[in-house]
């Protein structure tokens, strides 16, 4: 062995077990974070602030019975895409199966490729293996965001609308001739003010709150999204005191909006997310409110949590690069809720 080979092994014999130096510190976070800044500029658009700032759907038609309206209601013309681990997809699946509309409007599933940068479709569909060529299909030249839900018009191959807010208002009241639940009316007139005040709040606080969390970038922001996304948990706590829904006695879409984002919180964002001041288990009755809203018929059904752990941990390498899905946290969302009583209410 030359005298140079043996100072070499003595070197790196001297320097194993030790931190690396200061300037290899330096580099490796300067480089991580510029790579950081770069993917997450295409993930989570920012604002000067370093706030998350969510895009608008683009395709916003309705379907109705209002004459003239290009899109009718018509059991097995429409169908969903939906991703399993995605919340926002997940209320069209819940208010679906609420309404009994699964024989009505068919379902197609995608799952996420980081690789690819988008979703990808479980059974390539109208010669799509994208949800990317989906749109294209829909409207050629389109280079917009490609999201779920996308609620499709197999009659004429196009997109009618892909926000979640509006999708599940149709699925609620515009096919109630093929629902074998016709009656359950999730958003009714009297409730409407109510309703729409609690999903304005938690949409901005909770349901993108979550995601203001997770991906800001700065701690300015961060910092401002947490406070407000607990505040308005334990502002919500406080009302599921006195109130077995968000709007009393009746189940309602506001509740559907909020169960969805309740349901992954203790998965992933309270790690992934960094919303980690308060777990929902935690809390005294948003905790029995979650597993009273999963054991309603057919919406256990809806839910994946390995899908859901998969697709966060698993995909969204900015947030967590080893790309290492935990374990837990064990959750049983079968125990008794005993919320039944909770303000004298029936549900109707």
């Amino acid at each position: 062995m030359s005298s140079t080979e043996d100072k070499i092994k003595k070197a790196i014999a001297t320097k194993r077990g030790k931190l690396p130096s200061k300037w290899i510190v330096w580099l490796g976070k300067f480089v991580w974070t510029s790579l950081w800044q770069i993917m997450m500029s295409k993930l989570a658009p920012r604002n000067q602030s370093g706030a998350y700032i969510r895009p608008s759907s683009e395709f916003r038609n309705v379907v109705s019975t209002a004459e003239g309206n290009s899109y009718q209601p018509f059991s097995g013309r429409y169908q969903l895409y939906v991703g399993l681990s995605c919340p926002w997809a997940h209320r069209t699946l819940v208010v679906r199966a609420l309404k009994g509309l699964e024989e009505a409007i068919s379902v197609s599933t995608v799952s996420p490729s980081p690789l690819e940068g988008g979703w990808i479709l479980d059974q390539e569909e109208n010669g799509c293996r994208t949800l990317a060529q989906v749109y294209q299909l829909a409207k050629p030249g389109y280079s917009g965001r490609s999201t779920v839900p996308v609620l499709w018009d197999k009659q004429t191959n196009t997109i009618v609308n892909n926000e979640s807010s509006e999708i599940i208002v149709m699925l609620n009241s515009e096919f109630n001739q093929f629902a074998k639940h016709s009656t359950l009316d999730l958003y009714p007139e009297k409730l409407r003010e109510k309703i729409d005040w609690w999903n304005e709040k938690i949409y901005h606080t909770v349901n993108n709150g979550v995601y203001r969390c997770g991906f800001a970038q700065t701690q300015e922001a961060y910092e401002q999204a947490c406070n407000e996304l607990f505040v308005t948990l334990d502002e919500i706590d406080t009302a599921l005191s006195s109130s077995r829904y968000l709007c009393g006695s009746n189940l309602t879409l506001a509740d559907i909006r909020l169960f969805t984002t309740l349901f992954r919180f203790d998965v992933v964002y309270y790690g992934l997310f960094k919303c980690n001041r308060r777990q929902i288990q935690d809390y005294q009755n948003l905790g029995a409110y979650l597993r009273d809203l999963y054991q309603l018929p057919g919406v256990a059904e809806t839910c994946n949590l390995d899908a859901v752990k998969h697709d966060y941990y698993g995909n969204l390498f900015p947030l967590n690069p080893g790309g290492i899905i935990p374990c837990g946290p064990d959750i049983n969302l079968l125990e008794p809720h005993k919320r039944e009583q909770v303000g004298q209410g029936v549900m109707i």
